[in-house]
């Protein structure tokens, strides 16, 4: 059974594409929903909890859900919509939905769709941490990405995420969305929270979105109402604290645990906060807010919370509460040199005309693929290879195949392309819709071999230039089907 059991496994609400047809976790934006609806437990306690704030909560959920995004800012720096979002550098409100599977950008990484009150993850992040210091951050529970991809736009580009999924089909969708962000130092990994056991002490950060019952989801997902109850919030609870307990070694002394739920109820909050304390050492980390968010702090003996309200904030329901590990962990010691197969000299001098940071980087080879990751984390991503499931390290950059480089799709995407060094063709919308449903396009066949296609100047992947042909070589997994 997994982890989760019947546990809903609702995820702070993000939007992927996946399997060619926008999906959203949590329903439709559209949708909304009248007081009758709101299971009768769940309105009785809210009553007496929110008091005279109890009609505009309902009235919060009679109306659209906001609908948000996230720039890239590695792929969007000169974007002319400029972030709206007040706790976060990235976020911007649109003021209606668009057709994102038919944005060609999207696919290429330049934004990601994402719920605005889950964009708080930067204000832990950032108050709770040195972002110029070359951190090891574990993304726990990330699929579909949201987070992962949120994190790796905030660290530097010499610190390590982690990025896991318990759920194998998930896994996969979370590996599509963070090789779109373009970036190398990321793990994907696909395992039990017990599993991190393996790696004591080896994480300076841990983010855990916790798998919750869901009530800040009510507005954008009927199946969250319909499946509610108390004995799921009870169970939700239980589980989240083995979560907590099974991920626990794995946080060094003095590293930092974030834990978010999209729920209102003390049980998955508060009262895990008091559980942690109780059993192990930790100590709450105030953040510094602007009383224009209307986001409320909540204190409860030496924690402090803060929760998201509907009613008050342009976004959905969601907690989060950052703390710092006070017990004594020890650490598990890490090889002094890697194992891994390097690619040979004539490769790696070919390569270095591919990628415009080389000289940061280790490339590796594996059964005929070339890898590459940042140099100074080599020996953590060995030992991550060796205790868990990963799904992917660092950016594919080509197959080897008699003797040829053929590029990989990932490296098309990645922030290390030297794209000068490549042909490149700039196609218009239609052009670039034909070539991510991997439709046959036309281009010109006077320069034979593998060339960039891009738009609105961003990388979309590559196609082959043959005597008389093209060849599309868009992932076929990944290729849209909307017309």
């Amino acid at each position: 059974m997994s982890l989760f059991g019947s546990c809903q496994i609702i995820f702070v609400c993000e939007i992927t594409v996946t399997n060619n047809l926008t999906i959203s976790l949590c329903g439709e934006a559209k949708q909304s929903m009248t007081e009758d609806q709101f299971p009768q437990a769940f309105k009785k306690r809210e009553q007496v909890h929110l008091g005279d704030e109890w009609p505009d909560f309902v009235n919060a959920h009679l109306q659209p859900s906001p609908v948000s995004i996230r720039i890239n800012p590695y792929k969007a720096a000169h974007e002319a919509l400029k972030p709206s979002i007040p706790w976060t550098q990235y976020g911007c409100y649109l003021t209606d939905r668009p057709s994102f599977t038919l944005d060609p950008t999207f696919h290429a990484g330049k934004y990601y769709v994402q719920e605005a009150s889950s964009m708080f993850l930067e204000q832990a992040f950032t108050q709770a941490t040195n972002g110029a210091m070359r951190l090891n951050v574990l993304d726990l529970c990330a699929a579909p990405g949201g987070k992962s991809t949120h994190l790796l736009s905030l660290m530097d580009q010499n610190s390590l995420l982690v990025s896991n999924e318990v759920i194998q089909s998930r896994s996969a969708i979370l590996s599509e969305n963070l090789q779109k962000w373009g970036h190398s130092n990321v793990v994907v990994t696909n395992n039990d929270p017990r599993d991190f056991q393996r790696l004591p002490g080896f994480f300076d950060v841990i983010v855990v979105d916790a798998p919750c019952s869901g009530e800040g989801l009510f507005r954008k997902d009927p199946d969250a109402v319909k499946e509610w109850s108390e004995d799921a919030v009870a169970l939700c609870s239980k589980r989240q604290r083995r979560i907590l307990s099974d991920v626990w070694p794995a946080l060094k002394t003095g590293g930092i645990l974030i834990y978010s739920t999209c729920t209102y109820n003390s049980q998955e909050n508060e009262e895990n906060l008091k559980w942690l304390q109780q059993e192990y050492g930790v100590e709450s980390i105030p953040l510094i807010l602007n009383k224009e968010w209307e986001i409320i702090t909540v204190k409860d003996n030496s924690f402090t919370g803060y929760r998201f309200f509907p009613h008050r904030v342009q976004g959905e329901g969601f907690f989060l509460t950052a703390l710092r590990k006070t017990d004594h962990q020890g650490e598990g010691k890490l090889n002094s040199r890697t194992s891994f197969t390097q690619a040979s000299k004539k490769i790696k001098d070919q390569l270095s005309e591919w990628t415009s940071d080389s000289d940061q980087k280790t490339f590796i080879i594996r059964n005929d693929r070339i890898q590459f990751f940042p140099e100074s984390k080599g020996r953590e991503i060995e030992s991550l290879v060796k205790n868990l499931r990963v799904v992917s390290a660092g950016t594919y950059i080509a197959t080897v195949k008699h003797d040829k480089l053929i590029p990989e799709h990932s490296f098309g995407l990645s922030l290390s392309l030297h794209r000068d060094f490549f042909r490149t063709f700039s196609l218009e919308k239609e052009e670039a819709l034909q070539y991510l449903r991997k439709d046959a396009i036309s281009l010109p066949l006077d320069q034979k071999g593998f060339a960039l296609v891009t738009f609105e100047n961003i990388p979309l992947g590559w196609v082959n230039v043959l005597d008389s042909r093209i060849n599309n070589l868009y992932p076929s997994e990944w290729r849209i089907r909307m017309r």
